[in-house]
């Protein structure tokens, strides 16, 4: 760390030397112009970002599998690439079946050019018109829907609802590549989280619950997939899965309720709550657990074992959400 006295120049404005090896490092000079960034006690210095929409460029000649050519989608998407070529010396009709695939789960992404040894990707989304807040909102709005919506598919063996469940998920991801995107903008441009009106702290908290979020609707997903290889549920054990269910999703909506608070005290309140329901959780999944192996199918009683298993870590991850929420309440380090 360098430190530079402040001096008085006309009597009235203040200034400070910048190091030269920084300015060297940034192609700093006399006349150049930089940007200050203003975040409560710190000023962030940076040199006046020129450029148009950031370019990338890959080679996918090698990339022939869908899960290889979606992967590298959503990494130079999440990377926060505004224009993405996707370039080989001849790309093939199922490798671009493949890149459009993957540009639909992604909000905002486009193909605005094809050739034929090349995909040209585009966001035509601005990060800064985009709401991490509502992003969450409505993340936590599907992915806890769908949670209780596979435990009902399960208990009433209703297939077409799992499906719906399944089909719910891809909206979930869409919403999470955004939050993260705008999450690793915001970590290279301070100006991108004055645009948003959020402090950088507060992006990183909502990211993290967004993480916690999508991990929710993962095991809903996996309850629905299971619910289409069970039978009906005896009433018994329906009536337990639905008691475990209800306490296991009060955690993540309560905790969300912290993180969104504004209310530091109240934030407070409800994240230590929620906390405060996963003894209550953990002792009625021994208890549904206990229950199901009393039956004589043990491959039937191993699956419902794995949905007892999702609802107790759809709580955990409540409680993820609640540490961030009470990291985000505490008062900032002068």
């Amino acid at each position: 760390m360098e430190t530079r006295k402040v001096q008085v120049t006309g009597g009235s404005t203040y200034t400070v030397s910048l190091p030269k090896e920084w300015a060297t490092e940034n192609d700093v000079s006399a006349g150049s112009v930089v940007e200050f960034h203003s975040e409560e006690d710190m000023l962030l210095l940076s040199p006046q970002d020129d450029r148009e929409r950031a370019e990338g460029s890959l080679d996918v000649s090698g990339l022939t599998e869908e899960t290889e050519l979606t992967r590298a989608v959503m990494t130079m998407y999440v990377s926060g690439f505004d224009i993405i070529r996707l370039e080989a010396p001849r790309i093939t009709a199922t490798q671009r079946r493949y890149i459009r695939n993957a540009t639909q789960g992604l909000v905002g992404l486009e193909v605005i050019e094809e050739t034929g040894d090349r995909v040209v990707l585009q966001d035509l989304l601005d990060s800064s018109e985009l709401s991490v807040n509502n992003a969450i909102t409505r993340m936590r709005l599907v992915s806890l829907t769908m949670s209780a919506d596979a435990v009902t598919a399960l208990v009433e063996n209703d297939d077409e609802l799992a499906a719906d469940v399944m089909e719910r998920d891809d909206d979930v991801d869409r919403l999470w590549y955004m939050v993260s995107r705008v999450f690793r903008t915001v970590l290279r441009n301070p100006t991108a989280a004055n645009d948003m009106g959020f402090p950088r702290e507060t992006v990183f908290d909502y990211q993290s619950g967004a993480r916690q979020l999508e991990r929710i609707a993962d095991h809903a997903n996996k309850i629905a997939d299971i619910a289409t290889d069970i039978e009906a549920v005896p009433e018994e054990e329906a009536d337990a899965l639905d008691e475990l269910r209800e306490i296991a999703i009060s955690v993540p909506e309560t905790a969300m309720d912290a993180l969104l608070a504004d209310d530091p005290d109240e934030a407070v309140s409800l994240a230590n709550e929620a906390r405060g329901r996963i003894p209550e959780v953990d002792e009625k999944a021994r208890e549904v657990d206990s229950l199901i192996r009393q039956f004589d199918d043990p491959q039937r009683a191993h699956r419902l074992g794995l949905v007892v298993d999702s609802l107790s870590r759809t709580a955990d991850y409540g409680s993820n959400i609640a540490e961030s929420a009470l990291q985000k309440a505490v008062p900032q380090p002068s």
